[in-house]
């Protein structure tokens, strides 16, 4: 009686061919119990090639060693950065799960909403390119890596990232930039399992003056003299608003004070001054940067001289524009919203979080100025408040500027009417660039007014043109 040899099982190796095996070899069919030893000598024939890539799944199965499936999901792993490229027909010095997972590492925490964004991300897929050539020759042959090179081409076409350029560190949690609050915050967050990017708000003031808070609150207010916008541990901002015109209430900003307090290794304390027809590109120690180092961790960019400039704070990820326009200034700054809401309880006063008191306030409260629709109008008819412009051409010159009838279209007709300073259209228009370059959330660059008594949307331009006029005759009474 013939006795059953047994086989010894080879160890098992990081990734098998699924090749022809060497003729002194034959591959055994699969065997239904997983424990079951293999048989030598009289075996059983090759079955059928559907047979055996039946047996080939029921082994891949089995054995998680094996090559991981198809193109579809080798592409959906290496955008996880989860294969391991270096046991799949390769031999293993080929890395490109490294330089994969090492990308995915340097980018995560980015958001394509902040500044810097684009220089990050290049910075990253040049590290990542170098990774992949690094390793092109063991990696010969190896669709990941092939599909990687591809991507990088495309990621790089698309974000208009030259070839060459400084790189991201591979080691971010090592080497991450203190000075950098992009950096570091999402790294932090990152480490605590969060996905979600940091959150960051928006403050404007411009006009005689209109307010955009932090909520989005939008109000017209008097708050003639020196009033904190902001005032928490790490950004000071003070402006002084003097009366437009003789008789009326409206004012409007001609000196804005920003001070970036002193943070650790990163800067020092910087002061900036702007006042009408002085717009600087320098702090008032002269210098035009804060912190050590070629990438200066506070530095002012003069956009166009004298009219406007931007200050870029990447240690507390903040930026802030100024402008001079006409005779006036005109402020917007984006911080981080923990950054924002770190202050004492004695630095409660800031405009830009809690808006004007309400005694300061010559808006409806509802931060519309159309507003007064739910009061009756005065017996004066409805005439120009200012010599220069009527309802009628007020609306015309803004409509030009701004086409889209929201809140700073309104805010551009009231200013026009109030001064008869066309200069207020510009500021207007150029408070909603502000807007639009440095706002979070693109759905709420715009705001437009309810109707405070019911009005349908649709007889609005009615409303607001008496709404309008009912404002600009109490701002003059």
């Amino acid at each position: 009686m013939m006795r059953k040899k047994r086989k010894r099982s080879a160890p098992p190796g990081p990734c098998r061919s699924h090749g022809p095996r060497p003729a002194t070899a034959p591959a055994p069919p699969p065997s239904p119990e997983p424990t079951r030893p293999a048989w030598t000598g009289m075996g059983l024939r090759a079955a059928p090639s559907s047979a055996a890539a039946a047996a080939a799944e029921v082994e891949q199965r089995r054995r998680p060693g094996l090559c991981p499936p198809p193109l579809e999901l080798l592409l959906l792993l290496l955008s996880l950065g989860l294969l391991h490229a270096g046991d799949c027909q390769q031999p293993a010095q080929c890395r490109i799960q490294k330089c994969t997972t090492d990308f995915v590492s340097l980018t995560s925490h980015l958001n394509s909403a902040v500044d810097g964004f684009d220089s990050e991300f290049c910075k990253a897929l040049r590290a990542y390119a170098g990774c992949t050539q690094r390793t092109s020759k063991a990696c010969r042959g190896n669709l990941v890596y092939h599909s990687a090179v591809l991507g990088i081409s495309d990621l790089m076409s698309q974000r208009n990232c030259s070839k060459d350029g400084p790189t991201s560190s591979t080691n971010p949690e090592v080497t991450h930039d203190p000075c950098n609050y992009h950096s570091h915050a999402g790294a932090r967050e990152h480490r605590r399992g969060d996905q979600n990017p940091p959150s960051y708000l928006f403050c404007g003031l411009f006009g005689d003056p209109h307010l955009r808070t932090f909520k989005d609150h939008f109000q017209t207010c008097k708050v003639e003299g020196a009033w904190p916008l902001i005032d928490n541990n790490y950004l000071s901002v003070q402006v002084t608003n003097v009366p437009v015109v003789p008789g009326s209430s409206a004012t409007a900003t001609n000196k804005i004070t920003i001070i970036f307090k002193a943070h650790h290794e990163c800067t020092d304390q910087k002061v900036y001054q702007a006042v009408t027809d002085d717009l600087p590109a320098a702090f008032v120690d002269g210098t035009t940067s804060g912190g050590d180092g070629d990438a200066k961790s506070l530095r002012i960019v003069e956009r166009e001289s004298g009219h406007y400039v931007e200050m870029h704070a990447r240690y507390i990820g903040t930026t802030v524009f100024v402008r001079q326009v006409g005779r006036y200034l005109t402020l917007a700054i984006r911080m981080p919203e923990d950054l924002a809401m770190s202050y004492e309880e004695s630095q409660d006063l800031q405009l830009c979080l809690n808006g004007c008191p309400l005694s300061e306030r010559i808006d409806d409260g509802q931060g519309q100025v159309s507003a007064i629709l739910g009061h009756s109008l005065p017996r004066t008819s409805l005439v120009q408040a200012w010599p220069g412009y009527t309802l009628e051409t007020a609306n015309t010159q803004c409509h030009e500027k701004m086409p889209v009838k929201d809140i700073y279209f309104q805010s551009c007709v009231f200013d026009l009417l109030t001064t008869g300073d066309a200069n207020f259209t510009a500021a207007a228009h150029s408070a909603l660039e502000d807007v639009e370059a440095l706002h979070p959330r693109k759905e709420r660059w715009h705001i437009f007014p309810s109707s405070g008594n019911g009005t349908p949307r649709g007889s609005s331009d009615l409303s607001v043109s008496l709404g309008l006029t009912c404002l600009i005759l109490i701002v003059f009474l």
